[in-house]
């Protein structure tokens, strides 16, 4: 990764098994990530491979979602899955928060 990065946040993730991850650069001072998103972080393991760690924005916090120490090289492609499914449970969720509120909302009217 670039000096100056905390990490990549994960723009989106393609459906398919060998889609693309597309990441953008998040810099080291950037503020805490935002509800539902996901930042990466790798750097080379010691012995082969890289040891990568993904973090999820929550409301209040971060939290670490998962790690893969020692992925092969190809290791965009081993944490894509569970990437995908993490964003898309954020994606149900907002949406599920949404009608929720508007419910409460045209039920107080």
């Amino acid at each position: 990764m670039p000096n100056g990065v905390s990490g990549a946040l994960v723009q989106r993730v393609s459906a398919q098994p060998d889609g693309p991850l597309d990441v953008a650069w998040l810099a080291a001072d950037a503020p805490r990530l935002p509800l539902g998103r996901v930042r990466l972080h790798w750097e080379p393991a010691p012995i082969a491979g890289w040891d990568v760690t993904a973090h999820l924005g929550l409301a209040t916090t971060e939290v670490h979602l998962a790690s893969w120490p020692a992925a092969p090289d190809d290791w965009p492609r081993l944490i894509r899955p569970t990437v995908h499914e993490v964003l898309g449970l954020c994606a149900a969720l907002a949406v599920a928060t949404a009608a929720l509120d508007l419910s409460n909302r045209l039920a107080q009217v």
